[in-house]
């Protein structure tokens, strides 16, 4: 009779705290399946407080850095804006751009040279992050839980003068993305 109560007494509150935390799960709401935005990670202006839109330099070096070494060594599998996957070695030359320039030289006798130049995306020029999420809400607390289905290294280059953001590739750390096409 002893052990029917000590086992009633064990196994009571477990059962009680697993059934309760099931329940709470089921009272959240789903806001949106989707939503996708950019979060800017590095302010470029000034006179703003460092936190704004911002995260300090050694954090978000190693958040990036963090991105990048998943995608470049294929422990996680990156594709490029379409869905469509991307090697280690094709995500390793996104962003990489060469120009071929004939230039003049600047002494006299002012000949006609070609040259070739190599410009590189460097971690300190991602200044956004893309992400892709899944939202809750539990309707009694307001509390909003946000699940990434997926991150992107963003970078803002320069066209003819206007500003664009380009997205270097996706990295979906929920298994049911990306959506088949």
């Amino acid at each position: 009779m002893k052990f029917k109560i000590l086992l009633f007494l064990l196994v009571g509150p477990a059962y009680f705290i697993v059934t309760s935390c099931q329940q709470k799960e089921k009272e959240k709401l789903l806001i949106t399946e989707r939503i996708q935005y950019d979060v800017p990670v590095k302010n470029q202006n000034p006179d703003d407080d460092w936190w704004v839109e911002n995260i300090v330099g050694p954090q978000r070096e190693k958040f990036i850095k963090t991105i990048m070494d998943k995608a470049y060594s294929g422990e996680m599998p990156a594709y490029d804006y379409f869905n469509d996957p991307l090697t280690p070695e094709q995500v390793k030359r996104i962003g990489i751009d060469t120009l071929y320039q004939t230039l003049m030289r600047t002494t006299p006798p002012y000949d006609e040279y070609d040259t070739m130049i190599i410009t590189k995306i460097d971690y300190d020029d991602i200044t956004k992050i893309r992400f892709l999420e899944e939202w809750t809400i539990d309707e009694e607390t307001l509390e909003i839980n946000k699940k990434i289905l997926g991150i992107a290294p963003v970078v803002v280059i320069n066209l003819s003068g206007k500003d664009y953001n380009m997205l270097l590739f996706w990295l979906y750390p929920d298994e049911k993305y990306p959506l088949d096409k």
